[in-house]
Formats: structure tokens, C-alpha cells, sequence
């Protein structure tokens, strides 16, 4: 039998990010998300329900929420769902907890301070793009010149009078 295991979550952090490391040096992040669902009843009240999910994220995308993550920020995660299950040493009861295993995300929002997702805010001049080249800046006094045109073909470029059909 197939099966399939797939989670796609939109919602704010709950708060900041724990960011940690394994020996070997591979970052985890667990954070938390607080994800809304509004309705309306068969009366006609209209409802609110939160379900708060914990969510783990591995390596390089771990990372980048420590970064970039603060408490209230909306995020988009895609996953899988595990089952983590361990004996309470209070209790001596199994216990267990439904998580998300996020293999992907997508900041969503603007970053704090800046407007329409920016470079700005928090002093930092480093770009986002790794590895990426720069952009150069064009002096203000200076307009952008249009791209240039491909040779002009004459069968192709001719004036609408001039073809025979």
C-alpha cells in the first residue's frame, strides 16, 4: 500500500526560535505556530480557533529562521508529521506528541523595521543573496539606458504598407 506523509502550514511563531547544534555541528531550530481558522456557526456567530503546532526544522533552514525569526512573524512551512513517543519518568506513563518535521519554509511579511520586504532594519548591510553577485548601483543622476534592439530583420520589420497580404 502507498502512503504519502506531506504538511503545509501558514502561521506567526509563537515565539523566538531555539536554535542549537548537535555534536556533529547541524543546526536544529524548534519553534512554534499558532494557526487561525475563522468560521461562522449555523446561528450566525462568527468564531475563532487556534491550534498551536511544534515544529522542527534541520540544518541550513534551520539557520535561517534563527536569523530572520522573531515571535509574531508569519511563515509558511511544508513538511512531514511525526510521532515522537517516550515514558514519563514522573508518571511512568507512555507519552506521546503529534510534531511537524519542516523540510521546507517561505518567510512571509516584511522583515521588522523595513517596508515590502527590504534590505533594511537592524543595521545590517550584508545582502541576503549568498553566493550571488551584487547588484551594481547606478548613479541618481544617470537614467537606466533601455536594452538594446536585435538587428533589425527587413523581411520581419517592415512597415504594415508594405506587405503584400
Amino acid at each position: 500500500m502507498a502512503s504519502f506523509n506531506k504538511v503545509m502550514i501558514i502561521g506567526n511563531l509563537t515565539r523566538d526560535p531555539e536554535l542549537k547544534y548537535t555534536p556533529k555541528g547541524t543546526a536544529i531550530a524548534d519553534i512554534g505556530l499558532a494557526v487561525n481558522r475563522n468560521y461562522t456557526t449555523d446561528s450566525g456567530e462568527k468564531r475563532e480557533e487556534v491550534t498551536f503546532i511544534d515544529v522542527t526544522l534541520w540544518g541550513r533552514v534551520a539557520e535561517i529562521v534563527g536569523e530572520y525569526c522573531k515571535k509574531g512573524r508569519p511563515l509558511f512551512v511544508e513538511g512531514r508529521l511525526q510521532l515522537d513517543t517516550w515514558d514519563d519518568k514522573a508518571t511512568g506513563q507512555k507519552r506521546s506528541k503529534l510534531k511537524v518535521v519542516g523540510e521546507n519554509i517561505q518567510l512571509l511579511g516584511s522583515r521588522e523595521g523595513g517596508a515590502g520586504g527590504g534590505e533594511h532594519g537592524e543595521g545590517r548591510s550584508e545582502s541576503r543573496s549568498e553566493g550571488r553577485p551584487q547588484q551594481s548601483s547606478r548613479p541618481a543622476s544617470r537614467p537606466a539606458s533601455p536594452p538594446p534592439r536585435p538587428p533589425a530583420d527587413p523581411d520581419l520589420d517592415a512597415p504594415e504598407d508594405d506587405i503584400p497580404f
